[in-house]
């Protein structure tokens, strides 16, 4: 699949992105995908390009670009258990920046430059998300009802918060279906409970799955939580959603 990067214009900067597509050009839905905390690598890249094999143009912003481009912090080829302390030591102040207000103002950038690109069709498209990309994913989505039909999240953190402006406090606004892929553990059982009575009472179609065996982190295979077998069942559940909700040329 052909990738390119890109340079997303936000009212903060440009944030670097890559893009993957199908071959053979043409129109494709656009799915916007925000990487996890670790951000833009070689591992996203191929799950876009694996995504793109399936028809859609798959659009992945570095949530960092206010700090360089992307990547920001150094990483290791595999991220073990050994190099997370260090990792994290620089990437929580980096996430703690990332304030809802910059959350918004960049999906509304993203979406826009989404939609812009002459390889994607017109119709709504996806937003998804691995761990903190998941919460950005929802709140794109509760922003941009009009515009976003699926959202797909896997170990997802921060979407349920005390936060008055917790991701979960604003399902109401969506018009989008749903699938959330959690790692043991990842929500307490009563935050997974609060959060399906937000779905149900705003009567948004969704699925909140506990994927067995697993450890957050299961779908990136360059980090010691991969597990083959859950990486399969996240694709199992999310090209489905996105072949129901998205309009194919």
């Amino acid at each position: 699949m052909p990738t390119k990067s890109l340079h997303i214009p936000t009212p903060d900067g440009r944030a670097d992105a890559f893009a993957a597509f199908p071959d053979g050009g043409g129109r494709h839905p656009g799915v916007l995908l925000y990487p996890d905390a670790f951000g833009p690598r070689p591992e996203l890249e191929k799950k876009a390009r694996e995504l793109a094999g399936h028809g859609y143009y798959v659009l992945v912003p570095n949530l960092y670009y206010r700090h360089g481009p992307a990547p920001v912090v150094e990483l290791p080829e595999h991220i073990g258990a050994e190099a997370r302390p260090a990792l994290f030591e620089r990437l929580v102040p980096l996430v703690q920046a990332h304030s809802t207000e910059r959350v918004l103002r960049d999906a509304d950038a993203y979406l826009r430059f989404l939609t812009a690109q002459p390889e994607v069709s017109e119709g709504p498209v996806a937003t998804m998300g691995y761990c903190l990309g998941a919460a950005l994913a929802m709140r794109t989505a509760t922003a941009h009802p009009d515009r976003v039909a699926a959202v797909a999240g896997f170990h997802p953190g921060l979407l349920v918060t005390d936060a008055p402006d917790s991701p979960h406090r604003l399902v109401s606004e969506l018009t989008a279906e749903v699938h959330l892929g959690l790692a043991e553990g990842d929500l307490t059982p009563e935050a997974i409970d609060e959060l399906a009575k937000a779905f149900e009472a705003a009567g948004v179609c969704h699925t909140t799955e506990i994927y067995p065996g697993t450890v957050h982190g299961f779908t990136m295979s360059d980090t010691d939580a991969f597990d083959p077998a859950a990486l399969q069942r996240h694709w199992d559940r999310l090209l489905p959603l996105l072949a129901r909700t998205l309009t194919h040329p």
